[in-house]
C-alpha cells in the first residue's frame, strides 16, 4: 500500500513537471506512466508474500472497485469535449468500458446474494479485462508519439498532464490488479 501511495505521489509530481509531454523521446516517456505499477503487480504475483496477501482479499471489494470505471468514462467523455482525447476513447467511440463499471454493480449484488457462480464471475472478469485492454491499446495508439496509429486530428494528450497522469499510472493498474486478483481467487475456489 505504501509503495502504491509513493507511485501516485511521484507520478503526480512528474506529471506536474511536464516530463510526459515529450512523447517523441526515446525511450518513450509515457511508457513510464504504467511501468512502475505493472512491475509492482508482477512482484505481488510472483512473491509468496504477495500471493498470501491476495489470499486474504475480499472478492466483493475486488468486484465493486470496477464501479470506478463509470466515473472514468464520464471523465474521458469530458476530456473529449475539451479536445484533449479522441472520440474513439469514449463510449461514443470504440470504448464500451463503461459497461464494466455498470455490470460490476450487478455482479457485486449477485455475488453478495450467492446467486452467481465462480465460473460466471471468471467469464465476467475476462470480458471486462478485454475491455480494459481495448481502451488501453486505443489510448496508447492515440498518444502523439512514434507509436501513434489513430486520432491524428485530436490525439490523446490529456494523459500526459497532471492530474490525468493518474489514469494510466494508478487507476488502470488498480483495475487490472483487481481483475487479476479476482481471477486468482476464483481459480482457487473452482479447483477446491
Amino acid at each position: 500500500m505504501l509503495i502504491s501511495i509513493l507511485i501516485v505521489i511521484i507520478q503526480g509530481f512528474v506529471g506536474l513537471t511536464g516530463f510526459y509531454t515529450n512523447s517523441n523521446s526515446r525511450p518513450l516517456h509515457f511508457v513510464l506512466l504504467m511501468a512502475p505499477a505493472i512491475m509492482l503487480i508482477a512482484i505481488v504475483f510472483i512473491s509468496p508474500g504477495g500471493r498470501k496477501m491476495m489470499d486474504k482479499m475480499n472478492t466483493e471489494w475486488l468486484i465493486l472497485i470496477h464501479t470506478v470505471r463509470i466515473l472514468v468514462e464520464i471523465v474521458l467523455f469530458n476530456l473529449y469535449l475539451h479536445n484533449t482525447i479522441p472520440q474513439l476513447m469514449t463510449f461514443e467511440g470504440r470504448n464500451p468500458d463503461i459497461l464494466s463499471g455498470i455490470s460490476a454493480l450487478l455482479a457485486w449484488w449477485l455475488y453478495k446474494r450467492g446467486s452467481i457462480s465462480a465460473k460466471v464471475l471468471v467469464a465476467w472478469n475476462i470480458i471486462c479485462l478485454l475491455l480494459l485492454v481495448n481502451i488501453v491499446t486505443n489510448a496508447i495508439l492515440s498518444v502523439p508519439s512514434p507509436l501513434q496509429q489513430f486520432a491524428f486530428d485530436q490525439p490523446n494528450v490529456a494523459i500526459l498532464y497532471f492530474p490525468y497522469v493518474w489514469l494510466p499510472a494508478f487507476i488502470v493498474p488498480v483495475v487490472l490488479f483487481a481483475h487479476l486478483s479476482s481471477l486468482y481467487l476464483l481459480r482457487k475456489k473452482i479447483s477446491n
